[in-house]
């Protein structure tokens, strides 16, 4: 006799916060987290000078001094946890762009906002000459902003739809895309090389001044994407269904974009744009999960997903260190071309 499948498992917690935890995505996700603990720590350890596992505990704990510390504190964790970090925002930003538009084709770096924000990195470094972190982090997120902004206009005709969004973004990342070229192409060769280098998306050199406060912001978005986690769902039922429910659409519609493109931006100013992290992540949780119902496995896998991609950058030639953003979008490349033959032959 056929056991009588009766859904899927969920824990409630009845404490001061309400909480129904879907046990598959709970037990997914802690691998992951475990996972990415392990390559963290792994990050930490190999490089060019090579510590144990108790080395980088005491540099952690405070009890290691000298160069132990500086290489494992101030050299090292930035780095990881600017991974870390990042690759979470990207994900969710992604999650939240594909529920949006209900198109596994809708992540940031397709439909624009990344090719935006690059834009205006190039403006800053090459109209106005400014090469400080400052000026160019803040030139990527007006741009990826200024992006959003035009992008979400020009879609928006009673409402806005998933498909008008993807394909105005893929045209305003068209036309990106030609004036990034000019914008090359007319500067001076050694800024160019510079802004072609930034246009890679690397980690490499990233130190505290930078990652402190892009992570402390990315955490702020964080926390915001996981506000808006329900009205989310309620969304994905469809648009009536979740005016019936009390949902604000257009309104939520563009809190969420705001806060998917904040989550792409700030990442993007301090590595450049690092793409299919965002495209890959969400859809590959969602296979393991067997669930799109929240953003937090996302978040895991993206996470793991450019730690190790920044890991594999370091190590794949002994000796040279490539950017993080050559690696994903290699791997991006062959997930994307299978996606397009998947979906075909699912149509099919």
């Amino acid at each position: 006799m056929r056991p009588i499948n009766f859904g899927r498992k969920y824990v409630r917690l009845n404490g001061p916060v309400k909480l129904r935890i879907n046990v598959r995505n709970m037990i997914v996700t802690a691998i992951l987290f475990g996972a990415t603990i392990v390559a963290g720590f792994f990050a930490l350890m190999v490089g060019t000078m090579t510590f144990s596992l108790q080395d980088v505990y005491s540099a952690l704990t405070g009890q290691a001094t000298g160069m132990t510390r500086t290489v494992v504190v101030e050299w090292r964790l930035p780095r990881v946890l600017s991974a870390i970090v990042f690759g979470a925002a990207l994900a969710v930003s992604g999650a939240i762009f594909q529920s949006l538009t209900r198109n596994p084709l809708g992540s940031p770096d397709i439909i624009g906002f990344t090719s935006g924000s690059y834009t205006g990195a190039l403006v800053v470094l090459l109209i106005s000459g400014s090469t400080s972190f400052i000026g160019v982090a803040t030139g990527a997120l007006v741009g990826g902003f200024i992006t959003a902004v035009v992008i979400y206009i020009l879609a928006f005709r009673n409402g806005t739809q998933g498909f008008r969004l993807i394909i105005v973004g893929i045209a305003i990342s068209a036309i990106l895309g030609s004036v990034n070229s000019m914008l090359l192409l007319r500067s001076k060769a050694e800024v160019a090389l510079t802004a072609a280098a930034w246009g890679v998306g690397s980690l490499n050199g990233i130190d505290w001044r930078h990652a402190f406060p892009a992570i402390l912001l990315v955490l702020c978005f964080l926390i915001g994407a996981g506000i808006m986690n329900r009205p989310l769902r309620e969304m994905e039922l469809g648009g009536d269904a979740a005016k019936s429910h009390g949902v604000p659409l257009e309104r939520t519609q563009l809190v969420l974009i705001l806060v998917a493109v904040g989550l792409t931006a700030i990442p993007t100013a301090v590595m450049g744009p690092v793409t299919f992290v965002a495209l890959a992540a969400p859809q590959i949780a969602q296979r393991f999960t067997k669930s799109a119902e929240s953003l937090v496995p996302a978040a895991a896998m993206g996470a793991f997903l450019l730690l190790g991609a920044d890991i594999f950058a370091q190590r794949i030639i002994s000796g040279m260190i490539f950017p993080v953003g050559v690696i994903t979008l290699s791997l991006g490349g062959i997930y994307l071309v299978w996606l397009l033959f998947h979906q075909a032959r699912t149509a099919s």
